[in-house]
C-alpha cells in the first residue's frame, strides 16, 4: 500500500520504519529534513506534505502541537492541496480535541476521512511497536486503517466520533502526570528519611502501588536519566489542553493543575527538553534534596 507518513522525530522516526518492514511503500516528509535512517530503509523523501498527499492513499502525521498540525493539513504546501476524494488522513499528533473536530470536518469536505488517533507509550512503546492507540473517527475508515495501527501498536481502541481519541488521549496524560508526581514524592520522601530508593521502588514494584510509571520513571528518577523520553514541554501542553478543556466544562482538576505548575518550574529550570520523569526536579529544588546523588 501507497502511504505518507509527515513528522520523522523520536516518536514518528520508528513508527514509520515499521510500516516500511511490514511492506509498505512510504512516501515522508519532515520539517526538520528525513534522517538518512528512514531513506535507507527505502522511504521516498517528498519535498512538502501536499507531495505526500498526492503519492499516498493513507497520510499519517505525528508533529508536535495544534499549530503544526494546523499547518500540516492547510498550510500553503499542505495535505489537503494534495488530497483526492476517497483518500483518509489519520493524524497521530496530540492536540486539541475541539480543534481536532474542525479538522476532521475540512477533510472530510474534501472527500476525505480523517482519524484522530493519538499514542501512548513513548519512545519506548514506537520503537517496540507497542503503541497504545486511541482512536476517534468514522467505524468504516477506523476498519481501513486498523491494520496499519496493528503494525506500530498493540491497544488499539475506536473510542467515538472524531475528537475522542485525542480527549481520550488527555485524560491519558492527566493520569501519567499525576502518577509521575506520585512516585517523584514517595522516592523523594524515601531518600530525605534514609532509605536506599532503590530498593523502595524494588520493593513496592510487588505490592499494590506498582506501576509502570514507577517502574520505568522511578528508575529514570533513581539514575538521573532525564534525556527524552517525552519531554515536558510536551506534557505541559498536553495538560495545558486537559485544564482549558476543564475550564470550558465547569470542571475542577485541582491535582492537574498543581501538576502543571511542577512543570513549569521545571521550565523555568532549564527543563523544558527534560524526560517528563524530570518533574521529580522540581520536587527536589523545592526540597534541597535529591531522590539519588546528594
Amino acid at each position: 500500500m501507497n502511504l505518507g507518513f509527515i513528522g520523522l522525530g523520536i516518536m514518528g522516526k520508528p513508527m514509520a520504519g515499521h510500516l516500511m518492514a511490514a511492506g509498505h511503500t512510504l512516501f515522508v516528509h519532515s520539517r526538520s529534513g528525513v534522517p538518512a535512517e528512514v531513506l535507507t530503509q527505502g522511504a521516498q523523501a517528498c519535498a512538502s506534505p501536499a507531495e505526500v498527499a498526492q503519492k499516498a492513499d493513507i497520510i499519517f502525521t505525528m508533529v508536535p502541537d495544534t499549530p503544526h498540525v494546523q499547518d500540516v493539513l492547510f498550510g500553503e504546501h499542505g495535505i489537503a492541496k494534495g488530497l483526492t476524494a476517497g483518500k483518509t488522513v489519520v493524524d497521530m499528533s496530540s492536540i486539541s480535541p475541539i480543534a481536532t473536530k474542525g479538522f476532521a470536518a475540512q477533510i472530510n469536505a474534501l472527500g476525505c476521512d480523517y482519524l484522530d488517533a493519538p499514542v501512548s507509550g513513548g519512545e519506548v512503546g514506537a520503537k517496540a511497536a507497542s503503541l497504545t492507540i486511541m482512536v476517534g473517527g468514522s467505524e468504516a475508515a477506523f476498519n481501513k486503517v486498523q491494520p496499519l495501527f496493528a503494525v506500530m501498536g498493540k491497544n488499539i481502541t475506536l473510542i467515538g466520533d472524531n475528537g475522542s481519541g485525542q480527549t481520550c488521549k488527555v485524560a491519558n496524560q492527566i493520569i501519567v502526570a499525576l502518577n509521575i508526581e506520585a512516585v517523584g514524592e514517595a522516592l523523594l520522601f524515601a531518600a530525605k528519611a534514609g532509605a536506599d530508593p532503590a530498593k523502595v521502588r524494588q520493593a513496592l514494584m510487588g505490592g499494590l502501588a506498582t506501576s509502570r510509571i514507577l517502574e520505568l520513571h522511578g528508575e529514570r528518577m533513581i539514575k538521573r536519566t532525564f534525556n527524552p523520553g517525552f519531554r515536558i514541554e510536551l506534557h505541559q501542553k498536553d495538560l495545558n489542553l486537559a485544564l482549558e478543556g476543564a475550564k470550558a466544562m465547569g470542571l475542577s482538576l485541582p491535582n492537574t493543575a498543581n501538576a502543571q505548575q511542577l512543570m513549569n518550574t521545571c521550565v523555568a529550570h532549564g527543563g523544558a527538553a527534560w524526560d517528563h520523569s524530570g518533574l521529580v526536579r522540581a520536587l527536589e529544588i523545592a526540597a534541597n534534596f535529591q531522590v539519588a546523588g546528594n
